[in-house]
């Protein structure tokens, strides 16, 4: 059995509503992304209270980094999963936004509205089957019979479905719950589901609580699953050297980001429901030391996406074998900045 728990009606119009409105507040099309001093604007949504462009917002190197090739940041609210933000980019109602290579290849099959310029090594540390301490689920074959919660078509249940095949487990055999991300974890914790695939975002508040523990991580199950920025493809053709300064951005706050980890968390607070707590940050920090930086997207990391792109065929998330290759741009090949 393999019951699956679709978005109601009422949450699927929110989201059409939040893309009309995100849509009507910048104007129609690429002649109109600049304000009256003939700057680019730049629609992309934002970090919150950690991460690379919560720290560039608040010192002001992302601004002053855009600034080079004329071009300024419209925050458009804070990051989420990246199919709505695929549907924004195809709507031309965002210019950038940040996912996962498996759901930015579920996203293109149905919305090739985008490109992905940069790509991150897969998280090993921070993505995984999340299970309750006193849940008795010792190993992945104990999931068999059980209900485990994912979202649709991405990283959630990529990483379920690896985990089943490297262990031999019949994917009919596991009942996936599918449920958006913010739904997950009061479902999780009530026990209505047994099991929560997931990654950082998710993972690290119920790690951090020691009320539940990580079945098998991302590294664990070989996980290719890695993160790639995207940008609009027509904002691409009409400002390369935008596309190329944020590129840049990301790369050189990537490698800070590795050497200090903690200062990009509580950017802006450290009171209230987006602070880390100290045990999150515990948490949070060998986690995002492991992690690398955003890349040119290679020939081999075109093959890595591609063995994504055909197990997600086999198991039929997506109908077919998609090609991302034509969907990926060389950011270091783009036009430079002005200075």
């Amino acid at each position: 059995m393999n019951p699956r728990l679709l978005p109601s009606a009422a949450l699927l119009a929110a989201a059409l509503l939040g893309l009309a409105a995100c849509g009507s507040s910048t104007g129609g099309g690429d002649a109109a992304a600049g304000d009256r001093a003939g700057q680019t604007e730049v629609r992309i949504p934002e970090d919150g209270n950690s991460g690379l462009l919560a720290l560039g917002k608040k010192d002001g190197s992302l601004a002053k980094a855009l600034a080079k090739v004329n071009a300024k940041v419209a925050w458009t609210g804070t990051a989420g999963a990246f199919a709505p933000a695929a549907q924004q980019l195809d709507a031309d109602a965002l210019d950038f936004a940040q996912g996962s290579i498996t759901s930015a290849t579920a996203a293109l099959a149905q919305s090739p509205g985008f490109k992905l310029f940069a790509a991150v090594a897969p998280d090993q540390l921070g993505e995984g089957i999340l299970v309750k301490n006193d849940s008795g689920i010792k190993s992945v074959q104990d999931l068999v019979g059980k209900k485990v919660a994912v979202w649709h078509g991405g990283t959630s249940e990529y990483l379920l479905l690896k985990a089943l095949q490297q262990n031999n487990v019949p994917v009919d055999q596991v009942s996936r719950v599918y449920l958006q991300p913010n739904q997950a974890a009061p479902v999780f914790n009530s026990g209505q589901v047994d099991a929560w695939s997931t990654w950082g975002t998710y993972s690290v508040p119920q790690l951090a609580d020691r009320n539940a523990h990580f079945l098998v991580t991302g590294g664990q199950v070989g996980s290719e699953n890695y993160a790639v920025w995207t940008v609009r493809t027509k904002f691409a053709d009409a400002h390369p050297a935008v596309v190329k300064a944020l590129y840049e951005y990301l790369h050189e706050s990537g490698l800070k980001q590795q050497q200090d980890p903690g200062a990009y968390l509580n950017v802006q607070t450290t009171t209230g429901p987006e602070a880390v707590s100290d045990a999150q940050r515990a948490v949070q920090i060998p986690i995002d030391k492991a992690k690398g930086t955003a890349q040119p997207i290679t020939e081999a990391d075109l093959a890595r996406f591609h063995t994504v792109a055909r197990f997600f065929a086999d198991q039929q998330i997506t109908k077919g074998f998609f090609d991302v290759k034509p969907y990926v741009l060389d950011a270091t090949t783009l036009p430079g900045s002005a200075g």
